[in-house]
């Protein structure tokens, strides 16, 4: 159990966040998981509410708060959306890492985060041993998303369509890079991300290939960890300074002009997250924080804001592709614009829109797995507006999306390829 004295500066931390609430309801309109229950404690007016009473609720029925609280995708929508400008996001994360503080964490949770997460090299090697073995307990069901599913793994994942580990993860093909600045002038730091590390590789090679494209350099460090966001979701702030913490080292022996990512939530996390949960960490690690903050960007957007790529008019004929706005890119980063520019350089596609553009998938990391229904019933409306388009491509700049997107798609006989735009644009290079 955390110290006290911790979870009660974080108490009155929260106290004075939960006071700009005015309870308007307009959170009620834009909440994902509302529109499937219709249950106030769903939404975020509801759970500010009951974080008010938060240490008497600790008291009474801690696991009855940790539930509601868990409840939530971390989708930003309600922050978005606010017009008091209340800080969501902020409010549920110290809010699970209070609870996770009072209750302790699970010990599967400590298993996965303390045991192999906050451990790369480890972790790296548990993941190569499974990807190794996978096969024996998985089926191909569709070629065009690359998908399959599991009867062995039925009892924890359901009647999901998995995207299988990669043979080969990015780290074992690139371990390392730095290289200098070529005709751009810029060098960037890469933060692949796990998933786009351990099971889509090729969107790493992709944003490998259009850096080089256009000369610019990449400082690409071995060592590097998860950006924390799994842990953090879940409460455990001891896991989470340590993956920070063990980023920061690797980033700091490099010197680049910004680094990039081309995962929606782990740009988010490292941009807004990290400083707004550096306060216990030291001055140093502070400032460290807040000057790596200033330079990290989406890659779509910096390919676009700072490469100064405009797009071409697209070719006769040319394959129709929509777009799904990662609710971590738009709604915190503000960036939607850039996607669809970098998709339009490959002059072989044409962008035809859907409906709701958006709105969420319904992934949520870890809610995926503990809410399935609810994120299913989410991600079959997102699914239902992809078919809608006609679209033979999907493209969406976060990972986690791609996943979502492919089980759903998948368990629904879709034939839809789902990729990132820099996927897209790479392939006309």
């Amino acid at each position: 159990m955390a110290d006290m004295q911790k979870l009660l500066k974080l108490l009155g931390e929260l106290d004075d966040q939960l006071v700009s609430c005015m309870r308007c309801g307009m959170c009620q309109a834009v909440c994902p998981i509302y529109g499937q229950t219709g249950r106030e404690a769903d939404v975020a007016r509801g759970k500010i509410a009951l974080l008010e009473g938060l240490a008497k609720e600790l008291v009474k029925d801690p696991a009855g708060v940790q539930d509601k609280v868990t409840r939530c995708l971390l989708c930003g929508s309600c922050a978005a959306n606010c017009p008091s400008g209340v800080k969501a996001l902020d409010i549920f994360l110290k809010a699970r890492t209070i609870l996770t503080g009072y209750m302790g964490l699970s010990k599967v949770k400590q298993a996965i985060f303390r045991g192999m997460l906050t451990k790369p090299k480890l972790f790296n090697k548990l993941l190569g041993v499974a990807g190794m073995f996978q096969g024996l307990f998985t089926t191909p069901v569709n070629d065009i998303i690359g998908s399959s599913c599991s009867k062995f793994l039925a009892p924890v994942l359901g009647d999901r369509h998995l995207m299988l580990l990669a043979k080969t993860p990015l780290h074992s093909e690139v371990p390392s890079l730095d290289t200098p600045a070529g005709k751009s002038g810029l060098k960037v730091a890469f933060f692949p991300g796990c998933l786009a590390d351990k099971i889509f590789p090729r969107v790493g090679h992709a944003v490998l290939k259009v850096l080089k494209h256009h000369g610019v350099g990449v400082y690409m460090p071995e060592g590097q960890a998860c950006c924390g966001i799994p842990a953090l979701s879940s409460g455990d702030r001891e896991s989470y300074d340590k993956l920070v913490r063990a980023n920061l080292e690797v980033f700091a022996k490099g010197n680049f002009d910004y680094l990039v990512t081309p995962c929606a939530t782990c740009t988010s996390t490292m941009k807004k997250i990290w400083p707004m949960m550096a306060e216990g960490m030291s001055k140093a690690e502070q400032e460290t924080i807040k000057a790596l903050s200033a330079k990290i960007m989406d890659v779509n957007a910096f390919v676009v804001d700072k490469l100064g790529l405009t797009a071409p008019q697209a070719a006769e004929g040319a394959q129709t592709v929509t777009v799904h706005d990662p609710c971590h890119l738009k709604k915190s980063l503000g960036v939607s614009a850039q996607p669809r520019t970098v998709l339009s350089m490959n002059t072989g596609c044409k962008i035809v829109e859907m409906n709701a553009s958006d709105a969420c998938c319904g992934c949520g990391g870890s809610f995926t797995l503990q809410h399935a229904d609810i994120s299913a019933k989410i991600g079959k409306q997102k699914r239902d507006n992809i078919a809608a388009t006609g679209a033979k491509v999907v493209a969406t700049g976060c990972p986690a999306c791609m996943l979502q997107i492919s089980d759903m798609l998948s368990r629904s006989g879709d034939r839809i390829a789902v990729k990132h735009p820099m996927e897209i644009y790479a392939e006309s290079l």
